[in-house]
């Protein structure tokens, strides 16, 4: 019985790392069969151009389109950037074996001694995003970590984390800390009903006082203003894989609403990921508007920058419903 409890226990971990693998092998396979016929290696990569990321209705949430783009060696002006690309393959191939990560500025100070470095790690960065975009893996599945953490959460939900069993409402007052990697930590049991997402980590650490997770039986989690994709990627396993509504509450000014839009519906920018981080069933609780005249808030007048932004998120597509 504690056997087959640990392989379930690692059974979300394994299948991503497994998937991964695979992508990448297939990937370099790809390329040595075009080359074992004599063929001149090409890879067709979907377009991450504005003209190329559209808003799914029925996901509720931004994707990429059909466009492609070619990568070949048959270009001049490509084969240095494809070249970049296989060698971040082969990197994050090693990184996925050994089950190991590396940070992406990391990887783009290693990348000095591949003989094909890169200009800046700009560059880097926008090379392991198309390796993203043309696997449909995530770079944290390739290994690759941002620099910065996610955010807090706390309340009564049990996770493996390597080979510890952590407890959120245990793990001191700031709760437990989601991992960059958090497909590589396990979901075991959760007591609360609902998340809370609050937009700044001061309400989060509030809330924590006030004892909140107790009296509402929640997870509470700090976004701490835009949420990094891992906070992202963990309100979405948990909104999914635990069946828990998601309520976001952000300030009630254009950004934080753009905040809750992007939890929500996910972000232009990452429109060839969003299927993992966007949770189109989340609600934004407020602060509204009408919450701001209803319980007579007090409030700070709009600057023109602050009206420019309003004016944009009235024409963005997760405007356009009778709730926005």
């Amino acid at each position: 019985m504690a056997e087959e409890t640990t392989t379930h226990k690692h059974t979300h971990k394994e299948q991503r790392r497994q998937y991964t693998f695979n992508k990448l092998k297939a990937f370099g396979e790809e390329i040595i069969e075009d080359v074992e016929k004599e063929k001149v290696p090409t890879l067709r990569i979907p377009s991450r151009g504005t003209g190329n990321i559209v808003y799914d209705p029925d996901k509720r949430y931004y994707i990429l389109g059909d466009r492609f783009g070619k990568r070949s060696l048959g270009n001049v002006k490509q084969i240095r950037k494809l070249g970049q690309m296989v060698y971040v393959a082969n990197f994050c191939k090693d990184l996925v074996l050994r089950d190991k990560t590396a940070t992406i500025r990391e990887m783009y100070y290693i990348s000095e001694g591949w003989g094909i470095e890169f200009n800046n790690q700009q560059e880097s960065n926008i090379v392991g995003e198309d390796l993203e975009v043309a696997l449909g893996a995530t770079r944290e599945d390739l290994g690759l970590m941002p620099e910065e953490d996610g955010a807090s959460v706390y309340g009564d939900i049990t996770l493996l984390d390597g080979e510890f069993e952590i407890n959120a409402a245990r793990a001191g007052k700031s709760g437990y800390t989601i991992s960059p990697t958090i497909d590589q930590v396990e979901l075991l049991d959760c007591g609360a009903d609902f998340v809370l997402a609050v937009e700044t980590m001061g309400m989060f650490h509030r809330l924590v006082q006030e004892d909140a997770h107790n009296r509402f039986n929640c997870l509470i989690v700090g976004l701490k203003g835009q949420a990094a994709r891992a906070t992202r990627r963990f309100i979405k396993r948990v909104n999914e894989e635990l069946g828990l509504p998601v309520y976001i509450c952000n300030d009630g000014d254009p950004w934080g609403f753009h905040i809750g839009q992007v939890i929500i519906s996910g972000s232009a920018k990452l429109a060839h990921v969003n299927h993992d981080l966007a949770t189109p069933d989340a609600k934004f609780l407020g602060v509204t508007a009408t919450d701001i005249i209803e319980y007579d808030l007090p409030t700070d007048p709009l600057k023109d920058i602050d009206v420019l932004r309003l004016k944009e998120l009235s024409k963005d597509p997760r405007s356009q419903t009778d709730f926005w």
